[in-house]
């Protein structure tokens, strides 16, 4: 009779409500629901780190949208003051915009800050154009994010086996290692001028990282005497100057000792002519070397350019 129940148990159906339960009513239950919204309700993420920019790839991305529609659902979570924040899909959104939609699919997840920060930092940063300050400030947010998630799991949970840095986290699952994470995270404390310096290519990023370490006033006073020089500090220069701020001694006199000193000067290389040796090994004996080939090569240069300057010099006579 056990068995029997047992049996009948396992072949148990389920109950009504579930048979019938809507796609949303299952999309809500696992935390992901696919609707369609007007753009209106949409919002960007806020100090959302990626620009969009009007480029020649949005243009192309707009006229997709016109010809085939919004492909890839945007991820969004709802706001407590109404309507949706983006979560990813911010380039999407701007050119279904461009494009005259009205409304667009969405996929609706219910996160929190923290996770909401690293899921948007993630769904951008392997983008193919992205300036350094971009992924400064985006990996500064994640940072950020990942160290609160942590501070909130050590409260609630034992620790199990080696834990992570929060910059290691970071890391994972990016193409920088854990030490160029903070080193971009870094070019978040230099001045705003020199953070468009940075994206601009005018300052180099190994330069402008030990810049970081200056003080505010410090980085102005090496911006404002960089632009009246026209010059760029190598990296070098930017190490003194982060080593003279350190000891209190940067003063403008100091900067400019630094700043003006001769960068040491590296000989030009000479330009090398390469010449496959299959091509001239025709014209030499069996078993010559490379560097007969060469030395042959030169002597037949030598006698052509003195037959040539001797027929010129009989020319000129007649």
């Amino acid at each position: 009779m056990a068995a029997k129940n047992k049996f009948l148990n396992a072949m148990k159906m389920p109950a009504i409500a579930d048979m019938f339960s809507s796609e949303a009513d299952r999309q809500r239950e696992s935390g992901d629901l696919v609707t369609e919204v007007p753009l209106s309700e949409l919002h960007p993420f806020v100090n959302h780190p990626f620009e969009v920019r009007d480029d020649e790839d949005m243009q192309k991305l707009v006229d997709s949208i016109k010809e085939n529609g919004v492909l890839t659902n945007l991820t969004v979570r709802p706001r407590a003051e109404g309507g949706y924040e983006i979560i990813s899909g911010h380039r999407r959104f701007h050119a279904a915009q461009l494009a005259g939609l009205d409304k667009i699919k969405v996929q609706v997840r219910d996160v929190d800050d923290d996770q909401a920060i690293i899921d948007m930092v993630d769904a951008n940063i392997q983008r193919e154009h992205i300036s350094p300050m971009e992924k400064a400030r985006a990996y500064a947010m994640r940072l950020e994010a990942v160290k609160h998630q942590g501070r909130r799991t050590d409260l609630t949970s034992d620790q199990l086996g080696p834990k992570l840095t929060a910059a290691e986290k970071v890391a994972a699952g990016v193409q920088d290692t854990q030490t160029q994470v903070k080193r971009y995270i870094r070019l978040n404390s230099l001045v705003p001028d020199l953070q468009k310096k940075v994206d601009s290519g005018t300052l180099k990023f190994n330069p402008a990282v030990e810049l970081s370490y200056l003080t505010p006033d410090e980085q102005q006073s090496f911006l404002d005497y960089a632009e009246a020089q026209d010059c760029t500090p190598s990296l070098s220069q930017a190490q003194k100057l982060k080593a003279a701020s350190k000891e209190g001694t940067l003063t403008l006199d100091k900067l400019e000792e630094i700043m003006s000193a001769q960068k040491p000067s590296v000989a030009p290389r000479e330009p090398v002519l390469n010449i496959n040796v299959s091509k001239v090994a025709q014209y030499f004996p069996t078993g010559c070397t490379k560097q007969q080939m060469e030395n042959r090569i030169l002597k037949i240069l030598e006698s052509y350019f003195r037959q040539m300057a001797h027929e010129q010099a009989h020319e000129e006579e007649r």
